[in-house]
């Protein structure tokens, strides 16, 4: 077992020191990091009038040092990088050569051109860099966006997202305590680094702090959240976690809940109407089932298939799972493999499937995934275990059943063909689902704009409103 050691940061401050031992998810490596609990008054900014450091940044300040950031983020020439990335490999769900092309591609967040095109349809630019009027019936107002003390639970199953931390915080003029997820232990870390090493004394650098505790210990989450401390959780987290963190919400402490979610593929006919748009819609679907072994919430679980339940459709429907199956098995190395910590769960779920006249199972018998077709239209009672590029298709006689499916907990839907995406898109809405896409495109979205029905950047800030009332005091409508 590999001893990792996750250094406590705190405001630009590295603490290596009081070890406590915990073991990472997949039990492949001894997890090593300082005792917050000896820590907690310095982990939080006492005063939130400490902020006003950040308030002297214009919006291109920011954005220049988060540039700059991006460049130093190589992992071929940044030690504490590399050492995340091999990290990884022995915690995440992804293989050596997927994290060097993920760690490649993500610093792409610290682009001046995302950044822009992020922050001003995220939010609008103008509400971080100053007050904005607004002309009423009755007064005249000055709106701004203020940033607040917070903690960022985040998860490793994407490790842009610890990127896109560092960014959300940043240009929000925030103060963040960064809670490292057990399956990528070391990059929040890395990058924080990375900004100490840059520049030590600046204000974003000073209000970033990282750290590691086991989710869910009371002993180190009950003092810490606390109103007079923060005002904001954002948390990435599984339904144990949030139960978790909503224990201790009180007034003056908002919850930015990013709840788990499942992703599924609304398949229309036309698919099945020439070999070319068989094999297209095969091909598209095997990147949203494939692509990072399925890990994000992004990725497809269920596909619904307009094939229809009678013989000739569960024959169709039963050569697109195979179809799918031999596609997955092709995608780039770089993007997909056989898993490498397969759920012991869900193969014992697999194999009992095969003695069943309702599913065919197509792989499974290693940990290079599997596609299970059912032979009627109700998917498997195991859909929010399907992981490990493990999809189900279930085919059914209309669009109309398919979108019956879908729930609150459904995020992404990828649809074939993209025709189909506007006439579905407003039931899709209706049903719970936050996000349709055409589908191949389900893992290549980017953060701008809305990400689980909400705007997490919005929701990150304090709204802050300054009011010119006209008219007598006191007399509302004149």
């Amino acid at each position: 077992m590999q001893d990792i050691t996750i250094p406590l940061i705190i405001r630009g401050r590295i603490i290596e020191d009081d070890l406590v031992r915990f073991e990472s998810r997949r039990g492949e490596l001894a997890l090593w990091a300082p005792d917050v609990k000896k820590h907690m008054t310095e982990l939080t900014l006492q005063d939130p009038a400490d902020l006003a450091d950040l308030y002297a940044l214009s919006l291109d300040e920011i954005i220049a040092y988060f540039a700059e950031l991006g460049l130093r983020l190589d992992y071929r020439q940044n030690a504490y990088m590399r050492a995340a990335m091999e990290a990884a490999v022995g915690a995440s769900h992804h293989t050596a050569e997927m994290l060097a092309h993920s760690f490649g591609v993500m610093t792409k967040v610290f682009d001046p051109a995302f950044m822009m095109d992020y922050i001003e349809n995220s939010i609008g630019r103008a509400y971080l860099d100053g007050w904005v009027e607004h002309k009423l019936l009755d007064r005249t107002i000055h709106v701004r966006a203020f940033g607040a003390r917070s903690v960022h639970v985040i998860a490793g199953n994407g490790s842009v997202i610890a990127l896109l931390t560092f960014l959300m915080n940043g240009v929000s003029r925030g103060d963040a305590i960064i809670k490292i997820p057990s399956n990528d232990p070391l990059l929040a870390s890395a990058v924080a680094r990375t900004m100490i090493d840059m520049a030590p004394d600046h204000p974003l650098t000073r209000h970033v702090s990282v750290a590691y505790w086991k989710g869910g210990d009371a002993s180190v989450e009950k003092p810490l959240y606390q109103a007079s401390k923060l005002e904001k959780i954002i948390a990435w987290g599984g339904f144990a976690s949030m139960g978790s963190i909503r224990e201790y919400l009180s007034p003056g402490l908002d919850l930015v809940a990013l709840d788990p979610k499942l992703s599924a593929s609304i398949i229309g006919q036309e698919a099945f109407q020439s070999e070319a748009g068989l094999q297209d819609a095969v091909n598209s679907a095997a990147a949203d089932v494939g692509y990072f072994n399925q890990g994000g919430c992004v990725s497809a679980r269920t596909l619904y298939v307009e094939t229809g339940t009678d013989a000739a459709g569960l024959e169709r429907a039963n050569r697109f799972g195979k179809m799918l199956f031999d596609a997955i098995q092709a995608l780039p190395s770089n993007l997909s493999s056989h898993h490498p910590a397969f759920d012991p769960v869900l193969r014992a779920e697999i194999n009992g499937l095969r003695f069943s006249d309702a599913f065919r199972v197509f792989g499974g018998r290693a940990s290079e995934g599997a596609v299970i077709v059912s032979q009627d239209d109700e998917g498997v009672d195991f859909a929010d275990r399907l992981n490990c590029r493990v999809a189900n298709v279930v085919p059914v006689d209309s669009i109309a059943a398919a979108l019956r499916h879908l729930t609150i907990h459904t995020q992404t839907i990828g649809v074939y063909p993209d025709s189909l995406k506007a006439r579905i898109r407003d039931e899709c809405a209706l049903r719970g689902g936050q996000r349709i896409t055409r589908l191949g495109y389900a893992t290549a979205g980017n953060f701008t704009g809305p990400h689980d029905a909400i705007e997490p950047l919005r929701r990150m800030v304090r709204w802050i409103k300054d009011e010119s009332p006209e008219g007598r005091v006191g007399v509302l409508h004149g």
